[in-house]
């Protein structure tokens, strides 16, 4: 799993002119998933998520959690984290995984980052056309992949 974490004032996500979701404080977390992704991958990369220390403390050091500030995550699909570039200007996505593995994975993703922060996740629509809107805080960007875990 690739995830580009993005520490956020607000943000929101915006399909058919309609608004989805829409969080204060937190991450946006952008995830794509791969071929190869597991459960194991899930639960890492979710402990990852919410663990992460990059809000100040009262000193304005990047001391905190998501957790420990109670702030929302927003989790955006986007299976163009897997884009290989290396041939061409085209991007070739086939290392993304393909629908019937990826939609339970993201569901389960989500499902397991909420319990993991203590309360649910708002999310966009798997294989949507989304509008995501956000105010990057810092700008703090994380970026991680499962298969790089050291």
């Amino acid at each position: 799993m690739r995830a580009v974490i993005q520490r956020v004032s607000h943000a929101s996500v915006t399909i058919g002119g309609e608004l989805k979701s829409s969080i204060g404080q937190g991450f946006l977390v952008l995830i794509g998933i791969g071929e190869t992704d597991t459960e194991e991958d899930i639960q890492w990369l979710s402990r990852k998520i919410v663990g992460l220390r990059v809000f100040d403390d009262e000193n304005h050091v990047m001391n905190k959690s998501i957790a420990d500030t109670k702030g929302e995550i927003l989790v955006i699909s986007q299976f163009t984290l897997w884009a290989s570039y290396k041939k061409g200007n085209r991007p070739s996505y086939l290392r993304a995984g393909s629908h019937e593995v990826t939609v339970p994975l993201y569901e389960r993703f989500c499902t397991v980052l909420g319990e993991t922060l203590g309360k649910p996740v708002k999310t966009g629509e798997f294989g949507a056309d989304m509008q995501v809107e956000l105010l990057n805080d810092g700008p703090v960007t994380i970026c991680m992949d499962t298969k790089n875990k050291e």
